[in-house]
């Protein structure tokens, strides 16, 4: 039975948050053909101008996006180098970042493209490095990533992701996933499959996927008392972003953490009890593959074995079989679907408005009201 003949008349599917994270692999397959010709021209467009560095920014999840490529595309010898600067410390610290003296082109990802930080982004972009090249991944076409021009020098590209990537529900879903795809098909050099059959085999792999997590989701098992996610590589910024993914959507009545499998053991650990489930996203590599099961196979002797999930493409000894498709950074939204699913059946077991969690206000879809300070001219 697939993904799509399970949802139906699943209580789940009166949220709309969940349709959205059901329809990503639909809108994977569907972004193909396009996503291709972009590719095409921005990575000739990249050779062309010669940068020394490439940034990753965003805010939250679209942060989370740099720290997954970073740790795929900095592996030797590549060249430039590339960096993860979440906006949110570009605006609060430019003196950490600001520098002209050699080509630099900013990635930016925003779901909105509207964010306080983004806007605060641009801003000091345009007044500090206006020779900077930009290139701009959203979901909204109406958006300030999609509609504001530079002030030049420095050119700027913008790639605007499907229709159906604008999640309206609270949570990220197929915005992050379809976006850190766009990405790496305009920067990985070396692919590993044409890009039209890697996504779509990463489509049919999601939904074997989302197959899975729904069976689990209707287990019945109760929500933990905390939730932790662990993976290496690229996999820690999958981690990360399912940790969010779970304290969002749970309003925080889940607590979170995320690490390494290696550096989980150095303090971290220390917040797991018997009722916390601990997710381990296994890599394919099989070196990294070891640390990771000494991790799983640790937290079960200490706390009990049903503390511990594996997740990944063994399918013989994991919890959750998560296909490989190339490698570690194109497979790790495969992870990132599954703690998707989790954490919006955990949200309605905790009956927990699933769309809007933060009903009161305390947290937007969209972050604004953040006072923008002008960095001086003199920095």
């Amino acid at each position: 039975m697939s993904a799509k003949q399970q949802t139906r008349n699943d209580p789940l599917e009166r949220w709309v948050t969940f349709n959205e994270a059901m329809a990503q692999p639909g809108i994977w397959r569907g972004w193909a053909d396009p996503l291709g010709h972009h590719a095409e021209a921005i990575a000739a467009w990249i050779a062309e101008r010669g940068h020394a560095e490439i940034w990753f920014c965003g805010a939250g999840t679209s942060a989370f996006i740099g720290d997954t490529l970073c740790a795929y595309l900095n592996a030797p010898p590549r060249q430039p180098r590339f960096r993860s600067v979440p906006t949110t410390d570009l605006v609060s610290c430019p003196g950490n970042f600001v520098r002209t003296d050699r080509r630099i082109l900013v990635v930016s990802f925003g779901r909105s493209g509207n964010s306080s930080e983004t806007i605060g982004a641009l801003d000091l972009l345009d007044a500090h490095m206006p020779g900077a090249d930009r290139l701009h991944f959203t979901c909204n076409a109406a958006g300030a990533l999609a509609t504001r021009q530079p002030p030049g020098p420095g050119e700027q590209r913008t790639v605007v992701m499907p229709a159906g990537t604008n999640d309206a529900g609270f949570a990220m879903t197929s915005s992050y996933t379809t976006m850190l795809l766009s990405a790496l098909a305009c920067f990985d050099p070396h692919p590993p499959l044409a890009l039209g059959e890697t996504l779509g085999r990463l489509a049919d792999a999601g939904e074997t996927v989302l197959d899975a997590a729904l069976l689990v989701a209707r287990a019945g098992r109760r929500p933990p008392s905390r939730a932790v996610f662990l993976g290496c590589g690229p996999l820690t910024g999958s981690a990360r972003e399912s940790a969010l993914k779970v304290l969002e959507l749970a309003h925080g009545n889940i607590p979170t953490a995320w690490d390494s499998t290696l550096g989980f053991r150095h303090g971290p650990k220390a917040v797991v009890d018997a009722e916390t489930r601990v997710h381990v996203l296994m890599s394919s590599d099989p070196h990294t593959r070891r640390y990771d099961l000494d991790a799983a196979n640790e937290i079960r002797a200490q706390f009990g074995a049903g503390c511990a999930v594996t997740l990944g493409p063994d399918k013989a000894n994991v919890d959750l079989h998560v296909p490989m498709i190339g490698n570690d950074a194109w497979s790790s939204v495969l992870y990132v679907l599954a703690a998707q699913i989790q954490a919006i059946a955990w949200s309605d077991a905790l009956r927990i408005n699933v769309d809007n969690p933060f009903t009161e206000g305390n947290l937007s879809r969209v972050v604004d009201g953040v006072t923008l300070y002008p960095y001086p001219a003199a920095h």
